[in-house]
C-alpha cells in the first residue's frame, strides 16, 4: 500500500510542481505589460517586485515539493527528516499561495474568472502535501 501511495504522492506533486514552475516562470521573466496581455489584471496595480516574488515562491516550491521527498529517500539521518518536512512545507506554502491569490481575485472582483484554475492548483498543492506526509513522515505513515 506505502508503494501505492508514495507513486500517486510523487505523480501528483510533479504535476502540481509543473503548473507552479510554468506560472512562476513566466511571471519571473515577462514585462508588465506581457502580464497584462496575458490576463494578469492583478499586475497593474502591484509593484513589479511583488510580482516578481509571487513568481520566485512558486517557482521555490515547485522545486521543493518534487526534490525534498526524493531527497527523503536518498539521504540519511538529520537531513532525511528535515527533506520529509520540506516538502510538506513547500506543498502547503504553495496551497496557501493559491488561497490569498484567490482572496485577492474575489476582492478585485475577478473571480469569476480565476476560480477554476486557483482551485485546481490549490487542490494539487493540498493532495500532494497530504500524501507526501502520510508516506514519508512516520507520525502519519
Amino acid at each position: 500500500m506505502n508503494i501505492v501511495i508514495a507513486i500517486a504522492a510523487l505523480a501528483v506533486s510533479a504535476f502540481s510542481a509543473f503548473g507552479f514552475w510554468k506560472a512562476g516562470s513566466f511571471k519571473s521573466k515577462a514585462s508588465k505589460e506581457v502580464l497584462l496581455g496575458a490576463g494578469m489584471g492583478w499586475v497593474e496595480k502591484t509593484p513589479l517586485g511583488t510580482v516578481r516574488l509571487v513568481a520566485w515562491l512558486e517557482i521555490l516550491g515547485a522545486i521543493g515539493v518534487v526534490l525534498a521527498p526524493i531527497g527523503a529517500y536518498v539521504t540519511t539521518g538529520d537531513l532525511s527528516v528535515a527533506s520529509k518536512w520540506i516538502g510538506v512545507a513547500a506543498a502547503a506554502g504553495l496551497a496557501l499561495t493559491m488561497l490569498v491569490a484567490f482572496i485577492m481575485h474575489a476582492a478585485r472582483g475577478e473571480a469569476k474568472y480565476t476560480w477554476k484554475i486557483n482551485t485546481q492548483m490549490f487542490l494539487t498543492a493540498v493532495v500532494a502535501g497530504v500524501l507526501q506526509a502520510f508516506v514519508t513522515l512516520p507520525v502519519l505513515g
